[in-house]
């Protein structure tokens, strides 16, 4: 079977003004919400990367570009060569995305390199500030959810109070530059250093989220978790900081879930199964609340 959407950007990519003799182009896995796509020439690798602004998600390409610049000038991201509206094309790398039975595996490598993007990233960022704060987003959903035919939004009145449970359960951190995104593939193993890929979240933030997001898109037990704030941190972490990280978890499974159904009503993309996607986080967010109550009671 032919792959149309191929066949619809490969004129696209031809057109681009970076290649070296003709490209050849081949479609890449993954993503929600993007197309992106190996292309060789005689220069070497690269992947082209298409989308567009996204205003329901919050989501706006020119400052996901920015990012991607400011994060290979950091060293975390592969270096942008070309960008234009709507496309984005960055070195490639040759690696293994992580899965996440890689990220149980390398959890202090893991998290001393998101320290180190929060901590390296601000001085590199420019234009106007954009905050990423995840119980925002989720009030935010949940707004443009009301009326929607979709059976899981009747859960919406009950999951924004426990949503505002979860935020006063947060401790106070410092403002940091996050990712927002951490799902195992946007993680990159060459065999020498981890590379960090695909910044259309970014902005600044609490760690926390970075944190729980990891944990959450994992499937961390406890003591994973508590690995990871350690590595963070530098230390065994504070009840408050446990606290915090359980609450955040089910704050982040609770906005992927809402990503799901929003993204059913916005989005249409061959193969992905939007309501599904947000079924399969509203039972993860189930589980995630029982282990919240029963470690720090009722929200």
């Amino acid at each position: 079977m032919q792959d149309l959407r191929l066949i619809a950007a490969e004129p696209r990519i031809n057109a681009l003004p970076v290649w070296q003799g003709p490209p050849r182009i081949a479609p890449l896995p993954g993503g929600l919400s993007n197309e992106s796509y190996e292309v060789r020439d005689r220069g070497g690798a690269y992947v082209v990367r298409f989308g567009r602004d996204f205003p329901f998600h919050h989501v706006f390409r020119e400052r996901e570009v920015m990012v991607a610049r400011a994060a290979h000038a950091a060293g975390f991201g592969p270096e942008v060569i070309y960008a234009e509206p709507g496309i984005m094309v960055s070195r490639f790398i040759v690696g293994r995305a992580l899965d996440e039975v890689d990220v149980r595996g390398n959890i202090e490598r893991i998290g001393h390199l998101v320290r180190g993007f929060h901590e390296a990233m601000p001085p590199h960022v420019s234009g106007p500030g954009f905050m990423f704060w995840p119980f925002h987003v989720i009030r935010d959903y949940a707004r443009m959810l009301w009326g929607a035919a979709n059976p899981l939004v009747a859960r919406l009145p009950a999951l924004l109070e426990v949503a505002e449970a979860l935020e006063r359960a947060q401790a106070p951190l410092p403002i940091i530059f996050g990712h927002n995104d951490f799902l195992p593939g946007n993680l990159i193993d060459d065999g020498r250093k981890l590379w960090i890929i695909d910044y259309e979240y970014a902005g600044f933030s609490t760690g926390m989220f970075d944190l729980a997001g990891l944990a959450s898109n994992s499937s961390f037990s406890a003591a994973d978790s508590e690995r990871l704030l350690a590595a963070y941190f530098g230390q065994a972490p504070t009840e408050a900081i446990r606290r915090s990280h359980a609450a955040m978890m089910c704050a982040s499974l609770l906005r992927e879930a809402l990503w799901g159904l929003v993204s059913e009503i916005h989005m249409a993309a061959p193969g992905i199964d939007y309501a599904g996607y947000a079924r399969e986080n509203f039972a993860r967010l189930d589980t995630a609340l029982l282990h919240y109550r029963a470690g720090y009671g009722d929200l």
